[in-house]
Order: structure tokens, then sequence, then C-alpha cells
């Protein structure tokens, strides 16, 4: 039996009932609602929540579900000459979707930038026969185990001859982004790289929604590791985080910013 986290969308799998806690959330980086820990089938959040889709660029798809379900977060669907990649994941994968992702040609492969959107990975995965990718670093943090999970050792590891990860850190100390090498180079950064409002800046934290900050030795490692990386377009976690043009560039000015802001405090 599957059960979910309301609060972060991570699945288990039980004889009965709930697991008594949600290791993912216990974590600073995470949180346990004021409520107490809640949990829901999969049944029941299709049941109450469908999938949108989006085309935020030539071959880059989001889903998303409606209303807003744990985290809230967006999953992309990067399409190339060697299959169709799926980046970071949503918990919700009703049949709609399913047929959706079978119509575009299936899945290649699934990468996640870090633990918070691990959700229902597993089950992504049985469906399409698709390898999941996921840092060493972060192992003990998967909360069901499958055949179809690899897990990637080092700094950077290939999908395929156009699409690379890349591990910053930071956030978790597995914690990757998704480079695609294509034109003038596409990121896809979940929050590992959040993009601030206005799109003209992003930040690094270690939590998010207890506000705890990277240290400045982390930021600049950060900062360096994508110095050479090219990317003219970075793409978030949430919707409308988008930065179409300049990328690399605002990267590297928000890290210097924010030690600039370290330093002077």
């Amino acid at each position: 039996m599957i059960t979910l986290c309301k609060a972060c969308g991570t699945s288990y799998e039980v004889e009965a009932g709930h697991p008594e806690c949600c290791p993912i959330c216990e974590d600073e980086r995470q949180y346990v609602p004021v409520s107490g820990q809640a949990w829901i089938t999969p049944a029941a959040l299709h049941a109450g929540h469908t999938n949108k889709w989006k085309e935020i660029a030539p071959g880059l798809l989001s889903v998303e579900s409606v209303p807003n379900f744990a985290i809230g977060q967006r999953a992309f669907i990067m399409q190339t000459a060697e299959g169709n990649i799926l980046w970071d994941c949503i918990a919700n994968l009703d049949n709609a979707t399913r047929a959706i992702v079978a119509a575009l040609g299936g899945l290649k492969a699934i990468a996640i930038s870090h633990p918070h959107y691990y959700t229902t990975m597993q089950d992504w995965a049985e469906a399409f026969n698709a390898p999941i990718y996921l840092h060493a670093d972060d192992k003990a943090w998967i909360q069901r185990d499958s055949p179809h999970i690899h897990l990637w050792e080092g700094d950077s590891f290939d999908i395929n001859s156009h699409v690379q990860l890349l591990r910053l850190g930071g956030h978790f100390a597995g914690g990757c982004v998704l480079h695609h090498k294509k034109e003038k180079g596409v990121l896809l950064s979940g929050d590992i790289i959040q993009v601030a409002s206005g799109a003209k800046s992003v930040s690094f934290m270690w939590s998010y929604p207890n506000m705890l900050p990277l240290s400045a030795t982390t930021v600049a490692d950060i900062a360096q590791r994508l110095e050479n990386v090219e990317f003219d377009a970075l793409y978030g976690a949430f919707e409308g985080k988008d930065i179409p043009g300049d990328a690399a560039g605002i990267v590297q000015r928000s890290a210097q910013k924010y030690l600039q802001c370290l330093r002077e405090c």
C-alpha cells in the first residue's frame, strides 16, 4: 500500500495505515505543519487534483498539480533527440498524465534535483520503464526502494550526448541541476538555485521554509562550479520562476551580491 505525505508529497510503502513520521519533513530543510503530519492515498490525490501542462519553451513542457499539493513544485519534460527526460517530479501521476506522457513518446530517463522532489518517482519510473538518476550523496533520503534507481557520484553525469547533471550541493549535499547544451544552453535548477521575484536575480538557501542561509564558502563554490557552464535560460522549481536570457550572468552577479551582503552584516 502506498501513502503520501501531504506536506511534501513523499511516498511511502506500508502494510496498512501510514508511517509514524515523515523524515523528509522532520528535517529542518522542510517542516511539519502546525496541524501535524497528515497523509493521503494516491487515489484520493487523483480524485481531488489534476495536472496542468504548459509549453515553457520549444521542447520543454512543465507539469504541475492544481490545486496546489504539498510543496507545489513543477516538473518538466525535456524533449531531446535521444528521448524525453523528466526533470524533478510531482506526486500526482494520474491516468491523464500517463496518457499524455505516453503520447509524447514516454520517458528515457528521470532525474531529480534533491529529496524534496522525490515524491512518487518510483511510480513514474515503473510506468515508463525509465531509470531514475539520483546523486549518491542523498541516498539516505530515499524512502522507497526501486530497481529503477541509479545512484551517480562525482560532480557531473551525462544523461545523453547533450544533457548532463551537475552537482552543486548547497541545499542538499547531492543537490544538482540539469544542463542542456543545445544552442545557448538551458539550466533547470529546481530550487538548488532559486529564481527571485522579478526574475532579475537568484538566491541560495539551506532551508527555504525556515529561512536558513548557506555559508559564503558554499555559495562561492556554487558560483565557481557554474563559472564555465554556458546557459542563457534558467527555469526554477515554481511557476513563473523563469529567466529567459542572460541567466548565467544573473547567477554570477547574484552570488557576488549574496557574498557582499554577508561581508557587510
